[in-house]
């Protein structure tokens, strides 16, 4: 059976607008992101969806920013993991 490619898990969405939005991809290598968004969606519940609308017309804002704020917070402890394990190359 072949997944759906349009069924992606909400949180990936939430992190990705995080890391703009901190504007990480300019202090750190692609290699750096990957590692820490890895780490940041295993820090998360997975919430998969098919169409971002679906999100948008089913969830309370209240739970929006609860979800938010679970990003931020795994965002920041993946940071300070992959910081304290710098590599010796620069990232």
């Amino acid at each position: 059976m072949k997944f759906d490619d349009d069924i992606h898990n909400y949180y990936e969405r939430l992190v990705a607008d995080r890391i703009e939005e901190l504007e990480l991809e300019k202090q750190h290598s692609q290699e750096f992101l990957s590692d820490l968004c890895c780490l940041v969606l295993n820090q998360l519940p997975p919430r998969y969806i098919r169409h971002e609308v679906d999100m948008a017309f089913f969830l309370p804002p209240s739970k929006r920013l609860d979800m938010e704020m679970q990003v931020h917070k795994a965002i920041t402890e993946a940071l300070e993991f992959l910081k304290d394990r710098k590599r010796p190359d620069g990232d």
